[in-house]
């Protein structure tokens, strides 16, 4: 499936800011099955300093300053986006989680030691015993790794509601799990904290999900948004993604841009501005399917 995205994101300050610095990660992945055919990024005021690079993880980091006084700070990425059908992994031939949680007690070895640094805390995660208590629940004894977290990922999907207002990007987890309501962030945290507090590697992933209008309505340009799921390692097979928001393994419907420990390595847009008072944002995101399936 063919996609071209459009994300766009205005700030409008309450007063001028001087001076401004931001990193914006917002350009696809170019993964085995997920080919970036084009990237361009927009932003005004024009930056006197603009500079990409791969982040620690591996994603793509626009930063740039913005030097001169303004009121208003756009910031459009635009791309085509390929992606291809991935045939899922047979989640009953996957080791027994007991087994995983052993490869990741030290010492390790070198063979996991990438996946291994997603075992710990994080800034906006922290394993506990309420956590692992509720993960515990899908991963029976000698239960097949892929299965447990297949049957983890459904029961989040069954047990929270998503509710747009429910919480915010500072909400804990405890919260979360209190309210059994949040959003697709909410739920990637909380699945990868789970798995965490069992003592097995998980990673948050940032992208977009192709979303279809209701039966007989138009497709609205701009009204798509970030999506977010998470990802667990499993030996032998490498990473496996979980949308817990729809109950699905990721497809050629998700388009991956970012992954990290939480969403502070995955922020689509952070920075500092100097003198602005009160600002609003605006996000919009377009993901329009090119392969006749619009």
């Amino acid at each position: 499936m063919t996609y071209n995205l459009v994300h766009r994101t205005v700030y409008e300050y309450a007063q001028p800011g001087t001076v401004s610095h931001h990193a914006a990660r917002v350009e696809p992945r170019r993964l085995p099955h997920q080919t970036v055919e084009n990237f361009s990024l927009n932003i005004g005021p024009l930056p006197a300093i603009l500079k990409s690079r791969g982040d620690f993880f591996g994603n793509q980091v626009c930063g740039f300053s913005i030097q001169e006084i303004h009121r208003r700070l756009e910031i459009t990425a635009t791309s085509r986006v390929t992606v291809a059908a991935i045939t899922p992994p047979a989640p009953a031939l996957s080791p027994d989680w007991e087994d995983v949680v052993k490869l990741f007690s030290d010492p390790v070895s070198p063979e996991v030691v990438e996946p291994y640094q997603f075992v710990f805390d994080s800034p906006l995660i922290r394993v506990s015993p309420e956590l692992a208590d509720y993960a515990r629940k899908s991963f029976a004894a000698e239960a097949p790794l892929l299965v447990a977290v297949a049957g983890l990922n459904r029961r989040i999907f069954d047990d929270f509601k998503f509710d747009p207002v429910a919480t915010t990007v500072a909400t804990p987890l405890e919260e979360v799990l209190e309210k059994r309501a949040g959003v697709c962030q909410d739920f990637a945290h909380l699945a990868v904290a789970c798995l965490r507090s069992l003592g097995l590697p998980a990673r948050y992933v940032s992208g977009y999900l192709r979303t279809r209008p209701p039966e007989g309505r138009p497709r609205l340009v701009g009204a798509d948004a970030s999506h977010a799921w998470f990802a667990v390692f499993c030996p032998d097979v490498g990473w496996v993604d979980f949308d817990p928001t729809n109950n699905v393994l990721p497809a050629e419907e998700h388009i991956t841009v970012a992954f990290g420990r939480d969403y502070s390595d995955v922020s689509p847009v952070a920075g500092i501005i100097t003198g602005v008072g009160a600002h609003e944002v605006k996000v919009s995101v377009d993901v329009e399917a090119l392969d006749g399936l619009k």
